[in-house]
């Protein structure tokens, strides 16, 4: 089942993130795609994504007709302190201008004249939202209102954060994406904001950030009377409970075994036993 952000914009169930494949990143998407996989995530950010190898894959992919239309691209802004030396801007430009020639380098990059979700890689400071976000966030509101890109959002965000840009942006995000911690209630602060705004939450580190809870007998067991895998059984989780989780897997077994767990259905007992676990 697709989701869909308040501006009407839908998105599939599961999405497909490239970052730190190197140089095997062409080579993993296209295994994602024949996989089933239709949304891929990417950012202009040369540490730990090579988007321009996402490009070759869409070329690739476009040649075996699968064109642009059938795949959701998601790709990310990256401010200096993100990037090493090989920023894709003036480095000593201002924010909005950097906004601009990121974005336009990605769809370059894409191969595209337009992306489905644009998204800031994250806010300046740990702790609320300075001149140079909002600069940010201003140059992305332009890119939504240009059409080029369908729906914006932001990354790597707090609760307080995504509330002040909530009240005070012209066009609230309507996509988060933010690494999910069991700790933390599988980021629930967040995760209620978005609901009560109708911003599609997206979450990743599902399995690395969560080590702890893979190995639980509580969740072991529930695996094992679904005679699904863990992963299926947290990824699904995450599904029911309206989140749009992120999977980087390598192996293309477990790329078919990660779609597979939309057809998964956990009890309501199993979901409140997972959302309370590390708590």
């Amino acid at each position: 089942m697709p989701l869909t952000a308040y501006n009407h914009v839908p998105l599939p169930s599961f999405m497909y993130g490239t970052a730190w494949k190197k140089e095997a990143t062409s080579h993993l998407v296209q295994s994602a795609v024949a996989a089933g996989f239709t949304a891929i995530d990417t950012a202009n950010q040369l540490i730990h994504y090579q988007e321009a190898l996402v490009g070759d894959a869409l070329l690739a992919l476009a040649k075996q007709g699968i064109t642009r239309d059938r795949l959701f691209l998601q790709t990310k802004f990256t401010s200096v302190g993100g990037q090493d030396h090989r920023t894709p801007y003036d480095a000593s430009a201002d924010p909005a201008t950097q906004v601009r020639q990121s974005f336009n380098s990605s769809l370059a990059h894409l191969h595209t004249e337009y992306v489905d979700s644009y998204v800031v890689h994250g806010p300046y400071q740990r702790q609320g939202l300075g001149n140079a976000d909002w600069e940010v966030w201003a140059a992305m509101e332009g890119l939504y209102e240009s059409g080029k890109a369908k729906m914006i959002g932001i990354s790597n965000v707090t609760a307080e954060q995504l509330t002040k840009l909530c009240e005070q942006a012209k066009h609230k995000p309507m996509v988060v994406q933010n690494r999910c911690y069991a700790v933390l209630g599988w980021d629930k602060a967040v995760r209620e904001i978005c609901r009560t705004h109708g911003i599609i939450y997206q979450g990743f580190s599902l399995l690395t950030a969560n080590g702890a809870v893979l190995a639980d007998p509580a969740i072991r067991a529930i695996a094992v009377r679904l005679g699904a895998g863990i992963a299926q059984v947290i990824f699904r989780f995450a599904m029911q409970i309206g989140m749009l989780p992120l999977t980087g897997t390598t192996n293309p077994q477990h790329m078919k075994e990660d779609l597979q767990s939309e057809q998964l259905a956990l009890s309501p007992e199993d979901i409140r036993l997972i959302e309370t676990i590390a708590l």
